[in-house]
């Protein structure tokens, strides 16, 4: 009986460690958002990885001193940012892999776009926290 308690504990310690880490990487997800819509090049210093890729609907990559650059120049203006659902494809102890559906609107080279995206996200967990290390998205509409 001792034996069953034990395994017992230390699974549900388990559950609640890999409860802990998808909290984490839905804030880290959101400090994006944020980050994104509110031009804050601190948060997305923080919130990025230094070898990011983040790949667009139409083909476009950026890393993460083009996307700073672009936030700076207004090449890039994000107005909004709406994730429909998030699911949590696998989260593991230092990598993460998210897949969502998710509306955006802003401008882009001073066009304007309103677009229904399936993003793929890939997250690893440094000393500064959940970074983004890739993305991916495609148009659903």
């Amino acid at each position: 009986m001792r034996l069953y308690f034990t395994i017992l504990l230390l699974f549900s310690g388990w559950v609640a460690v890999a409860q802990v880490d998808s909290a984490g990487v839905k804030k880290a997800m959101m400090r994006l958002d944020k980050a994104l819509l509110e031009k804050d090049a601190a948060a997305l210093n923080d919130v990025l990885h230094d070898e990011v890729s983040y790949g667009h609907s139409n083909g476009w990559v950026q890393t993460k001193q083009d996307i700073l650059n672009d936030l700076k120049s207004g090449k890039l203006v994000y107005a909004k940012i709406v994730n429909n659902s998030v699911t949590m494809v696998s989260v593991k102890k230092k990598w993460a892999t998210v897949s969502t559906n998710t509306n955006v609107e802003g401008m882009a080279s001073e066009k304007s776009f309103q677009l229904l995206l399936h993003v793929w996200q890939v997250w690893t967990k440094t000393k500064q926290g959940w970074q983004l290390w890739t993305r991916q998205s495609v148009k659903l509409n």
